[in-house]
């Protein structure tokens, strides 16, 4: 293998010269504590960076193996080790100079989850550590700048390796937090199904986000609180106990006024499938890993897709068992998406009334009125959602309007409603919250989180 001067030697000898003869520097160089590879040459300094990879061995790493022996730990680690060199890096690019993308040092960025990436790879048997980035070689025009270039990879680059793929570098008891919440969240994961429940969001949870274009955290929002009917609490291995509302398996509306939140929750429920970093305020907001977020496409594709379980004897004759159009309607298009969720093993569905097609979902009595049900080619969702559960274990998390169960028993429902509307819902649908319905609220309010939750045992159904 080349060293660290053999490479400097070379850029000595191109300097000056046309952009192309970076070519010559492609391979893997020894420098002190890491081997460096320039995997892609770029072909000139406007086109897409430079790729790179820096190989840190498990001896000069140091990361001690008790942070990353689980797969969750693992992931967590190297999450941690990207994040951190990408901070690192933004504070140096741009500081060799030219044109183009000249000086650019990028890495992959992190948004809010804890994702297994391959910008980042740590080996769990040797502990070397792999990271992966793109550098732009320097150029003055197109012609080779490789003094810059000597800049970044002998200076700048292996400061932003030793501030953050080394241990030394890093506070252990941060790193060692880390672990922790990766073994907790993994935990509350693996425990969902045993409890009977899709989703758990902890007391303390702050769902709405600082803006539309932003994940960060709501500054000044109300933390999430569990009612008690609702209220779950687990031992996590680390933080100990930890108490949060549990969304069971099954059927769940979640229903309320405009700017009550609706969708927030959802939203959160629906990125739940993954972990998130410390800060983001739903570290603990879990919802089953293969829940899956369905909508409305209009104008999507759909290939030899049996969508007959929702759509069948359409007028111009088309085979609903293996259906196939390139602009698909609101209707066919959220049928082939619940289809292909059921088909890739999802067990959980999440659905927003405001982004589904309307005669997908229901067909209230004024249509059942002017088309007879002998007539109309789409089954609407609420009349499967209840038998998705039963015949095939696929809960559903619907945020809807309130007649949606109106005309249609759901046995076992969850709705959420704010507090005030529980005594007024009831007494309109004939339901006896003694006896016959348990009703929760867990709407978030723009001024309060949530009140209270509680679980309608049986809807109304025709004896």
């Amino acid at each position: 293998m080349q060293t660290s001067n053999d490479l400097r030697a070379l850029l000595q000898r191109i300097d000056r010269r046309s952009y192309p003869a970076y070519k010559d520097t492609r391979g893997a160089y020894q420098f002190p504590g890491y081997v460096l590879s320039i995997d892609h040459v770029q072909g000139d300094p406007f086109a897409a960076p430079s790729r790179l990879s820096i190989r840190v061995g498990g001896r000069a790493a140091s990361f001690p193996p008790a942070l990353y022996q689980s797969r969750p730990q693992r992931i967590a680690l190297q999450d941690a080790l990207t994040r951190k060199f990408g901070h690192l890096a933004a504070r140096a690019s741009g500081q060799a100079k030219g044109s183009g993308h000249s000086g650019l040092i990028s890495v992959s960025r992190c948004g809010q989850e804890v994702l297994e990436r391959t910008a980042c790879s740590l080996d769990p048997a040797a502990g070397a550590v792999l990271l992966r980035l793109e550098v732009g070689f320097p150029a003055n025009g197109r012609t080779i700048n490789a003094r810059e270039l000597d800049k970044l990879l002998f200076d700048l680059l292996p400061r932003c390796v030793q501030g953050s793929l080394i241990y030394a570098a890093w506070k252990p008891e941060w790193l060692q937090a880390v672990a922790h919440l990766a073994e907790d969240q993994a935990y509350i994961r693996q425990a969902l199904p045993k409890l009977g429940l899709c989703a758990f969001v902890a007391d303390g949870s702050i769902l709405p986000r600082s803006s539309g274009v932003s994940q960060l955290p709501m500054e000044g929002a109300v933390p999430f609180r569990s009612p008690a009917s609702l209220s779950v609490t687990l031992d996590l291995p680390h933080r100990g106990k930890l108490t949060g509302m549990g969304v069971p398996r099954g059927v769940t509306l979640i229903v309320g006024g405009g700017y009550h939140g609706k969708s927030t929750l959802l939203k959160a429920l629906e990125l739940g499938v993954y972990d998130h970093i410390a800060g983001d305020g739903r570290e603990y907001v879990i919802t089953d890993s293969s829940a899956v977020k369905v909508r409305a496409e209009d104008g999507r594709s759909i290939v030899n897709t049996d969508v007959s379980m929702f759509i069948r004897g359409l007028p111009n004759g088309k085979d609903t068992a293996a259906f196939s159009t390139q602009d698909a309607s609101g209707s066919t298009s959220q049928a082939a998406n619940v289809v292909e969720a059921l088909e890739a093993g999802a067990g959980v569905l999440l659905m927003d009334e405001d982004t589904s097609a309307t005669n997908f979902m229901v067909r209230d009595q004024l249509m059942q009125r002017v088309i007879r049900r002998d007539m109309e080619p789409i089954t609407p969702f609420l009349d499967r959602v209840r038998e998705l559960y039963d015949r095939r274990g696929l809960s559903t998390i619907l945020v809807a309007g309130l007649m949606v169960f109106k005309d249609h028993a759901l046995l076992g429902l969850g709705l959420m409603l704010s507090a005030g509307e529980v005594p007024r819902i009831a007494g309109t649908f004939g339901l006896d919250t003694t006896t016959r319905a348990n009703i929760m609220s867990a709407v978030y309010t723009a001024q309060a989180a949530v009140n209270t939750t509680r679980t309608i045992a049986a809807a109304v159904a025709p004896k």
